[in-house]
């Protein structure tokens, strides 16, 4: 069985093709959207309001724990979900899987906003919470990795980049829309918060999954699948293949994620709870504004570094950001300590739009760079997932430990973010740069010498011109 060389580069005056991109570029922002709507929503309610309503009260900062725990429960289930849709993907296209998985993720959000509370069904009340997170979690898992290899593979060669980061946007407009809905629904008298109003925003959630699910059934299958299934190159064990060959490339891929996953958790949920812990009474609409902020400025910073990657190279563009994130890591938290809204405001907004965001930018056209076509969906979706769990879920659950027996103690949360940092910055060292690689190509980046991939923009411009 011969490999796949040849470059799938679509016309751009081809009108099909364009019609194409446009449904695909909607189709994944809507689920990106949806997904992160829900998982902002629910990590900003974890602090809050699940700490209230879903455990007992007798000790309010181990109820805060439990609640972040249910938070990390989502994560534990992504890789699973991971696993399975993305072998699914890779062996009966990236169209169908999105289809299932944004109706299970957007399902179960919706059905946490019918849930009772610990009041009305005891200890069946968190249970409950717990099994929606794990199908939310469970959905999610391929969701992310869908979006990302299906606009890699639709995306033009040169300016893959630019294309594979718009759908990002929907992140960013997913984390805006539940930051600005829980700040306006944060300003009701809190018994009403409390009773019904918390509840809303979960329900709504359904609208945006008829929305995506319509656009989703118009969708053709991705260029780069076509071509694997026209040379019969189908893997019918991807799952035997990520364990083999592709394990290399997943383990780089977990680690570029960690500063940019777990730096994201950190200062939008997880910062919250230490804000509440340094400031008796935090204003509750006033701490979501720095998640606001950040993701306002994640709509301009994803593409931009997305399209400067497509000039100067993935790698160079994702150290930048790892790099900044090390350096920002100690003043952020520092000045978070210093209990003042501007302040706290500001170095959340920072921490997101652009430290989180100048890697996010590259990472959407690297990580399907890195792994090849037979097991690309399975290959992304594990790099995600598993870092995922290590870095955002595990950074709720042990940062509010941290906080809870240090007595919110700045020093120890600054060191955790600087350590994913360190982790992130050293990985962009293990992996040749990606741009411009040949997508229908089944081998992956990590195992394929620097000839074939190139050590640097001008070497990928030229190993592109060999497959062209």
């Amino acid at each position: 069985m011969s490999d796949v060389h040849t470059a799938v580069d679509p016309a751009k005056d081809d009108p099909e093709y364009a019609a194409n991109l446009r449904r695909a570029t909607l189709a994944s922002s809507i689920g990106s959207a949806l997904e992160y709507f829900d998982f902002a929503l629910y990590g900003l309610s974890t602090a809050l309001i699940f700490n209230v309503l879903f455990f007992p009260q007798d000790d309010p900062g181990m109820a805060t724990v439990a609640a972040f725990a249910t938070f990390g429960v989502g994560f534990v289930a992504r890789p699973f979900g991971g696993l399975f849709f993305g072998i699914l993907g890779d062996k009966l296209g990236r169209k169908w899987v999105l289809v299932i998985t944004i109706v299970l993720m957007g399902g179960a959000s919706t059905a946490i906003g019918l849930l009772p509370t610990y009041a009305a069904i005891g200890i069946w009340a968190p249970v409950l919470l717990v099994l929606m997170r794990l199908l939310q979690g469970f959905g999610a898992g391929a969701e992310q990795a869908g979006a990302t290899v299906l606009m890699a593979e639709y995306a033009p060669i040169k300016r893959r980049g630019f294309f594979s980061a718009l759908p990002f946007i929907g992140i960013q407009a997913g984390t805006l829309l539940a930051a600005v809905v829980f700040a306006l629904i944060s300003l009701m008298p809190e018994d009403q918060l409390l009773s019904w109003g918390w509840r809303v925003p979960f329900l709504a959630s359904f609208v945006l999954i008829l929305v995506a699910l319509f656009i989703r059934m118009r969708l053709r299958e991705t260029p780069t699948f076509i071509e694997l299934e026209k040379h019969e190159q189908i893997a019918e064990h991807p799952m035997r293949e990520i364990f083999t060959k592709g394990l290399p490339s997943v383990i780089v891929g977990v680690g570029l994620r960690m500063a940019e996953n777990g730096g994201s958790y950190m200062f939008s949920t997880l910062g919250l709870a230490f804000f509440a812990a340094v400031v008796a009474d935090a204003d509750r609409s006033l701490l979501t504004w720095g998640v606001t902020l950040g993701s306002l400025i994640g709509i301009f910073s994803i593409p931009i570094t997305g399209a400067i990657s497509d000039r100067v190279g993935r790698r160079r563009v994702y150290r930048f950001g790892a790099v900044f994130m090390l350096l920002y890591a100690f003043p952020a938290w520092w000045l978070l300590s210093l209990g003042n809204y501007a302040i706290a405001i500001a170095v959340v907004a920072v921490g997101i739009g652009i430290g989180v965001n100048s890697m996010l930018g590259p990472q959407c056209a690297m990580l399907p760079e890195m792994f090849g076509n037979r097991h690309r969906y399975l290959g992304v979706a594990m790099a995600r997932e598993i870092s995922a769990v290590l870095a955002g879920g595990m950074a709720g659950v042990l940062g509010a430990y941290l906080i809870a027996v240090s007595d919110a103690n700045w020093l120890l949360l600054a060191i955790y973010l600087a350590v994913l940092a360190l982790i992130t910055a050293a990985s962009t060292f293990l992996v040749p740069e990606t741009l411009r690689r040949d997508l229908t190509r089944t081998d992956d980046v990590v195992k394929v010498s620097r000839d074939e991939v190139g050590e640097g923009v001008d070497a990928t411009t030229q190993t592109v011109r060999t497959v062209r």
